[in-house]
């Protein structure tokens, strides 16, 4: 069979290639893809100790796949004051937490200074914290709504303290599926542009896909393959990049795709390992186990993956739409969980470089 010679010979594969890839079967693909995980990180699991903050919920563009925003009339509304955002952080890192994540809805009331007042502020007093923060979708927002340039914004996210970009607001790149799902959202070619220009400043960040809603094996092969582009640009460039690759399982509660088929635990492993094989430019996939759930992210570190996120603390927009990952969990369960696994906890900081191996 033609794919798995390519597999063998380790060619770099094509989308039909990726097509071909699902027609396995899911022992045969978690061999090759736990094959080539080994090689790149050994038997090593990685997490880093994060908290996320939400600062608003109140959104301006209507995903009908998010249960997380919320809009005018809603009484669930909320916008966070910057105090109420330094309590929390100044609360977590007596925790020993080493990564503010900080990623909001589009919300139409808040200035652009109100956001970068909330990077400086946390930067200012804690200079040893990561701050990850904006997704691409939040900055064409915020393009659309001041008339910025994608540079400026992302320059003056730099100049204010945000260290890394979340992979956010990706979803699947084929428009036709973004019109269905998100339509008025970031346009997938201007998601690219901008990690690009990111990654040009010698930024590194993340990249995500949303699948198992109404989006097609095909679709979610041309989203890989277009992350992998980017990827090679930077690597051409030597500047930035994306540091991982997150497969985002689809959250089915208390929104309007109304999908009643929920993706089996192959079908997902599936397209775990077929990201580890795919992007061989790629040093990480993660098992985000806030969508996946921790058991079936711990399964997938045997189909390529070897990351499982953070440990969270609190959680808002998966949880939102169904997902158990509303409070997060504990380092010791993380560790405990790892080494029971068969693998090696290391906790890293948020460009992967490793703090602790257990």
């Amino acid at each position: 069979m033609e794919i798995l010679e390519k597999l063998k010979n380790r060619e770099r594969l094509s989308y039909e290639d990726g097509l071909k890839l699902y027609e396995l079967d899911l022992f045969t693909l978690g061999k090759f893809a736990n094959k080539i995980r080994e090689e790149i990180n050994g038997k090593k699991v990685y997490f880093n100790v994060n908290r996320h903050i939400n600062p608003t919920n109140l959104c301006a563009d209507v995903c009908l796949f998010c249960a997380f925003s919320s809009h005018r009339k809603n009484e669930h509304a909320y916008t966070m004051s910057h105090e109420e955002i330094i309590n929390i952080v100044d609360d977590t890192v007596k925790r020993g937490t080493k990564e503010i994540h900080i990623v909001s809805a589009h919300n139409p009331n808040v200035t652009w200074q109100w956001y970068l007042d909330i990077f400086k502020m946390i930067k200012e007093k804690y200079p040893f914290l990561h701050v990850k923060a904006m997704t691409a979708a939040e900055v064409d927002f915020l393009r659309r709504k001041h008339g910025l340039s994608y540079e400026e914004i992302l320059r003056t996210m730099v100049e204010n303290g945000v260290d890394s970009m979340p992979g956010g607001g990706a979803e699947i790149f084929d428009e036709e599926v973004r019109k269905k799902v998100c339509n008025g959202k970031v346009k997938s070619d201007e998601w690219l542009e901008i990690h690009r220009i990111w990654h040009s400043m010698g930024k590194e960040s993340n990249a995500t896909m949303l699948f198992g809603h109404i989006e097609e094996r095909c679709h979610r092969i041309d989203h890989i393959l277009r992350i992998r582009a980017v990827q090679d640009e930077a690597i051409k460039n030597k500047k930035g990049g994306f540091n991982a690759f997150i497969p985002l399982v689809y959250q089915r509660n208390n929104n309007y795709l109304k999908i009643d088929k929920f993706l089996g635990s192959v079908e997902i492993l599936k397209t775990m390992a077929i990201s580890r094989l795919m992007l061989d430019n790629v040093a990480h996939i993660k098992a985000y186990w806030a969508t996946s759930t921790i058991n079936l992210a711990m399964v997938a570190q045997e189909f390529g993956c070897d990351d499982l996120d953070g440990t969270i603390e609190k959680e808002s927009i998966q949880s939102s739409a169904g997902a158990a990952s509303s409070h997060g969990t504990t380092m010791k369960d993380f560790i405990e969980l790892i080494k029971t696994s068969g693998f090696i906890p290391v906790q890293r900081d948020s460009l992967y470089n490793e703090i602790e191996v257990y």
